[in-house]
């Protein structure tokens, strides 16, 4: 892995470990409600991530948009696909979210860089 995406893992999976292991009921509930809201239902998985790609973009939220990313790339959304939700986001956020565009495609190509390392 590169080291942004290395780096992006690390911080949220030693971050989740540690709020998690304060055994806060509430935020327990939270993280597992967004767990089984990605899962696949009407919606496909792909269709999920989009729409929670798109809705991180518009929000302003570079951490969440990074694992919209990651996740759309892992489950094998296309580059096309994931740019042309990004440009509704960028249409729907305004010129405003045009920095978190430019973030999100310089995290994606280092996870495209991932798959050409493999």
């Amino acid at each position: 892995m590169t080291n942004q995406v290395e780096e992006f893992n690390a911080y949220r999976e030693r971050m989740n470990d540690k709020i998690l292991g304060d055994n806060n009921k509430i935020i327990k509930r939270i993280f597992n409600l967004d767990t089984n809201a990605f899962a696949a239902g009407a919606l496909d998985v792909k269709t999920k991530e989009l729409l929670g790609l798109v809705a991180s973009t518009v929000l302003r939220c570079d951490d969440c948009v990074k694992y919209h990313l990651e996740t759309s790339y892992k489950v094998g959304l296309s580059k096309e696909e994931v740019m042309e939700a990004l440009s509704i986001a960028t249409l729907v956020g305004g010129t405003i979210v045009i920095p978190h565009l430019r973030r999100a495609y310089e995290y994606w190509d280092e996870l495209e860089t991932i798959k050409d390392k493999a």
